[in-house]
């Protein structure tokens, strides 16, 4: 069986755009439990964990349990492997913003 790697992970959990606002919102809140999470989001709770279990199983979000309550909040050390992955690209983007530059120097001295 073929083991997935994290950025694999990271960028399937977030390649889903209703998946992607859920964690958005867990992002802003400090804090926040499923029930929250359904009210605004136009989608079942069913979804909402079905949701919140990807992103748990990717490692952007983690779990609190309170009594008969779930509590999530976002784990910014989930996204390392994103970051590490866009940093390979770091070099391109700061040739490209150099050559930007070097144009509009050229274009208004």
């Amino acid at each position: 069986m073929l083991q997935t790697s994290p950025i694999d992970s990271v960028m399937r959990a977030l390649a889903d755009p209703t998946r992607r606002a859920v964690f958005e919102r867990v992002a802003r809140a400090q804090e926040i439990n499923v029930a929250e999470l359904t009210r605004a989001s136009g989608v079942t709770q069913g979804a909402v964990s079905q949701h919140l279990k990807s992103l748990k199983l990717a490692g952007l979000v983690a779990e609190r349990p309170q009594g008969r309550n779930v509590f999530y909040r976002a784990r910014p050390e989930g996204l390392a492997p994103l970051f590490d992955w866009l940093s390979h690209y770091d070099v391109f983007w700061r040739d490209r913003f150099a050559d930007l530059r070097t144009l509009l120097k050229e274009i208004d001295p």
